[in-house]
């Protein structure tokens, strides 16, 4: 897999793409990650990238030009132009559903937006699919690429040490759930002990024993998790 990021901030994913697990999946050719700096596509002696919005408002949007070439560019690179995604506070929520359907693309381009985002000429000259991570504001959307290429990537064959582990993990397979909790050595930790059915070696227990874990907590956290449009808060 190709994945082009388009950013005004390239600096800020150095270290994360040498890490353990993207670092070695690059080494080995598993997966191909390209930064490009949208200011690159500016015209003019000062590279604006950004201006005020039409109609008044705070802040500044990004102007249609930089950010439309920056993608036609990375585009024309290669035969397969690829499926570009904005990350905007509108987009499509990002879940594992969603992952998986990325992870299956040959290529993937992710434009971050900055300021108060883009113009909207922007996603419909190139055609792009609008996502968000969650319903929370941040600086731009850099972060959001990040976490976009860690879960697509480790559902690439032979990015993990262990392909099941993919397919164990919480809100995979057919059912979604969280994974229950798991347990490591040593057996006792500050009166803490490990549940007796994991250290029975019976298979079919442990796997029953999992699954009610995996639902449990699963109903835990679709009860702690706040109606959409309400919010919560402790009293003064």
């Amino acid at each position: 897999m190709r994945i082009d990021i388009l950013t005004l901030f390239p600096d800020m994913f150095t270290g994360f793409l040498e890490g353990s697990l993207l670092g070695a999946a690059r080494e080995k050719g598993l997966v191909e990650i390209r930064l490009v700096d949208i200011r690159d596509f500016a015209e003019g002696p000062h590279r604006q990238v950004d201006d005020r919005p039409f109609g008044g408002g705070p802040g500044m949007l990004l102007m249609p030009g930089p950010v439309v070439s920056s993608i036609e560019h990375v585009q024309g690179e290669a035969q397969q132009a690829g499926h570009v995604i904005l990350f905007t506070p509108g987009g499509r929520r990002l879940d594992q559903a969603l992952v998986e359907e990325l992870a299956g693309r040959e290529r993937l381009v992710l434009v971050c937006g900055r300021y108060e985002g883009f113009d909207a000429r922007v996603a419909e000259t190139v055609g792009a699919e609008e996502i968000s991570i969650g319903d929370y504001v941040l600086s731009g959307g850099e972060v959001a690429a990040m976490v976009v290429v860690d879960a697509v990537a480790r559902l690439l064959p032979g990015v993990l040490g262990h392909e099941e582990s993919a397919r164990q993990d919480s809100f995979s397979g057919r059912d979604r759930l969280v994974e229950g909790p798991q347990y490591t050595r040593p057996r006792e930790f500050r009166g803490l002990h490990v549940p007796e059915v994991l250290l029975s070696g019976d298979h079919r227990r442990i796997e029953a024993w999992r699954h009610e874990q995996a639902v449990a907590a699963t109903r835990r956290r679709a009860t702690a998790t706040p109606t959409p449009g309400m919010s919560r808060r402790s009293d003064p």
